[in-house]
């Protein structure tokens, strides 16, 4: 049985249909990239499957449970929380600061000495910037701060969106690596990137959402082989 599966969804903005008929699943423990083109519902999907964005048709199921019939305080409560490719952060306080504001769900108060030791063993740069004010970070810091702050939650699911954007070459790697150690302790991960090879090298799967569609599916190691799958995920 699937930990998350879509099952046919459908999404709308306004009267613009965003997704059309999507399958995905994520397994127990795995780790999912999401590719496409921008523009092309990557993002719309994650938000689907976080409550953000409620579908016009079809069904979001975790643990088989109806995260679409569910309001997004409800679904962070199950465990399964959203990082943005916004960031969102909250820039008059500090680091610390928008580390606790990941804490306010339930399942995740008792945690919150633990998981900060987590988060700054995971990202060590922030345990040194933990008194900075959030808007004096540098791009890479914010983004290990979102990602952190979703940790913060006590996540079973985590959905990333474009960690990273906008990032020079050598913190993409480290980022990277990061969120494949996060799935090494268990968390299951759907990630989406535009189009790097790192997202795929750590990924157990991967999807192809082009025009809202799933157009390919298949184990990464398919896509990295393949000189055409290559092209057509990487331009390469």
């Amino acid at each position: 049985m699937s930990m998350l599966k879509t099952d046919n969804i459908f999404t709308y903005y306004g009267e613009v249909c965003v997704l059309k008929n999507i399958n995905l699943q994520v397994e127990d423990g795995e780790l999912v990239s999401l590719f496409g083109p921008n523009g092309h519902g990557k993002s719309t999907l994650l938000k689907t499957i976080c409550g953000l964005i409620k579908p016009v048709k079809g069904e979001v199921i975790y643990n088989d449970e109806r995260l679409d019939k569910m309001k997004m305080t409800e679904i962070v409560e199950k465990g399964v929380v959203y990082v943005p490719e916004d960031r969102d952060l909250f820039p008059q306080m500090t680091v610390e600061e928008n580390l606790l504001m990941g804490s306010n769900p339930k399942r995740a108060r008792e945690m919150e000495i633990r998981n900060m030791e987590y988060v700054f063993d995971l990202f060590p740069k922030l345990k040194v910037i933990r008194k900075q004010f959030a808007s004096t970070l540098s791009g890479g810091e914010a983004r290990m701060l979102t990602i952190g702050r979703g940790l913060m939650s006590n996540p079973d699911f985590l959905a990333i969106d474009e960690p990273s954007l906008g990032l020079a070459p050598n913190l993409r790697k480290d980022v990277f690596n990061s969120i494949d150690g996060i799935r090494n302790k268990g968390v299951s991960i759907l990630l989406v990137e535009q189009s790097t090879p790192l997202a795929a090298e750590i990924a157990d799967r991967i999807y192809l959402l082009e025009e809202g569609e799933i157009t390919f599916s298949g184990k990464s190691d398919k896509a990295l082989s393949d000189e055409q799958l290559k092209k057509l995920f990487f331009g390469v």
